[in-house]
């Protein structure tokens, strides 16, 4: 893969503020003392007006939002994943959700890429929150350019969501130009020996060992959900079906998260298909930069291309 500079998700989120901020004047911006960290201070210097400081309040922050899209706003809900889906959970749920209010939720700093944060600000719980609240899309973008344009396309969904957004700078795999749809995955490699499914900025290291193997004669189909609710079974029981194998990668608990999505996908649509998973592996984050951690939690680039060996080489 050629050298490109490496972008966050979070700064696409910023930048797709603006960008759909400036064609709709009912976007609306609340943000829980984070902005700097989570991309919506810029939109807070170009539109006063539309941005909220809500504080360290992210309970208080989500009801405000239910109210604003009840006056006919259209709100976007911003702070850490571990406050916006965890503190938050249950305002999420009944004002949010049992009263189906069209506001966006968007969880920044998820899985272990907080860093120095720690553990208490290291998500990893988040997609399984979200995931059973009856309704809630849950959108999981991979890079910059894809976290970007899903600010449109959170805009014009009629409905509420949860968007994951990483602190982690990545490569873009995909392109500005690109049509993605909720609740479609984006095949962005094709190949006859092994599937592997990404979501989140996971996506972007996966298409980096998709290379290192393509250089061994092993061609990857590459699955991106940048979607996690709903779920998009047919694509993945296609891919699986014709390589006879599966590899899952995600920066989330093994544990209701995107790998559980899959194997409830398989569960009665495919039989003798061969599997495993890239996923923490139900424990708490720690302190440490991106580039120590991922190894330690089994997330880093060798992992996911000795499994997808392991997986090859199974009998």
């Amino acid at each position: 893969m050629s050298e490109k500079k490496l972008l966050a998700t979070r700064a696409g989120y910023g930048q797709g503020l603006l960008d759909t901020g400036a064609l709709h004047d009912d976007l609306v911006v609340l943000e829980g003392d984070l902005g700097a960290a989570t991309g919506t201070t810029a939109f807070g210097k170009a539109y006063p007006d539309r941005y909220i400081e809500a504080g360290i309040a992210e309970q208080n922050e989500v009801g405000m939002a239910s109210g604003l899209a009840a006056a006919g706003w259209k709100p976007f809900v911003t702070s850490f994943a571990i406050f916006t889906a965890g503190r938050a959970c249950e305002i999420v749920r009944n004002a949010i959700a049992y009263n189906n209010m069209n506001v966006k939720l968007i969880g920044s700093h998820c899985g272990i890429t907080p860093a120095l944060d720690g553990g208490s600000h290291m998500c990893i719980e988040d997609i399984a929150w979200m995931k059973a609240i009856p309704g809630m899309v849950v959108l999981n973008p991979c890079d910059y350019n894809q976290t970007r344009l899903m600010v449109k396309k959170l805009y014009e969904y009629d409905g509420y969501a949860y968007m994951r957004t990483s602190r982690e700078p990545v490569q873009c795999v995909t392109s500005m130009d690109d049509e993605i749809v909720i609740g479609k995955a984006q095949v962005l490699r094709e190949g006859q020996d092994l599937t592997i499914a990404a979501t989140g900025i996971m996506t972007t290291f996966v298409m980096e060992v998709a290379e290192r193997l393509a250089e061994e004669g092993i061609e990857c189909n590459v699955l991106n959900y940048h979607t996690i609710k709903p779920f998009d079974e047919e694509t993945l029981i296609k891919y699986v079906r014709e390589t006879g194998n599966l590899l899952t990668v995600e920066e989330h608990n093994i544990y209701g998260g995107f790998t559980e999505s899959c194997r409830a996908a398989l569960f009665t649509k495919a039989d003798n298909i061969r599997t495993d998973y890239v996923a923490v592996e139900d424990r708490f984050g720690e302190t440490g930069t991106r580039l120590s951690l991922y190894p330690i939690f089994g997330l880093d680039n060798e992992t996911i291309y000795n499994k997808a060996k392991n997986l090859l080489n199974k009998e």
